[in-house]
């Protein structure tokens, strides 16, 4: 079973300045706000680096390990997918975040980009019932806590 989840939000700063966070390793430092602990186990931030995510207590699932499998700076584009943990443990066979920094087509200016985040998965058919864990929502929370972020530092 293959699934999509997506949620895009409109920023109030330059595509390039929501990138330099989004596209980057900065961005574990705003996670840091509603997880455990996050620890870089592999990289410097490009293509390869494993990250070890850690939840807080209660959470229902207690870490997982992503890489980076892809990075395009020029279509301001990032893909990462749990190959440890997490989601894995519940039959899933693959679970990919897509993080996309866009210019707004309607501001002439370009002072204000549109950030999408996408969750592509897939889960062994005998634990589809399993395919509801997935979920966009703390990525909302996470572009929510990015965004402040962005407009204080503006």
């Amino acid at each position: 079973m293959f699934g999509t989840l997506s949620e895009e939000v409109e920023v109030k700063v330059p595509a390039d300045k929501a990138w330099d966070l989004y596209g980057s390793i900065k961005l574990g430092d705003i996670a840091k706000k509603i997880l455990d602990n996050l620890e870089v186990v592999e990289g410097d931030g490009g293509v390869g680096t494993i990250i070890k995510v850690t939840f807080k207590p209660g959470s229902g699932v207690s870490y997982y390990k992503e890489k980076y499998t892809m990075i395009d700076n020029e279509k301001k584009v990032r893909e990462a997918e749990i190959i440890e943990g997490g989601h894995l443990d519940f039959g899933f066979t693959l679970y990919r975040v897509r993080i996309e920094v866009k210019d707004n087509p309607n501001d002439e200016m370009g002072s204000s980009c549109f950030v999408k985040i996408t969750i592509e998965y897939e889960v062994k058919e005998e634990a589809k019932d399993n395919a509801k864990l997935a979920t966009i929502e703390p990525f909302v929370v996470l572009m929510k806590l990015a965004n402040e972020h962005l407009l204080s530092s503006s």
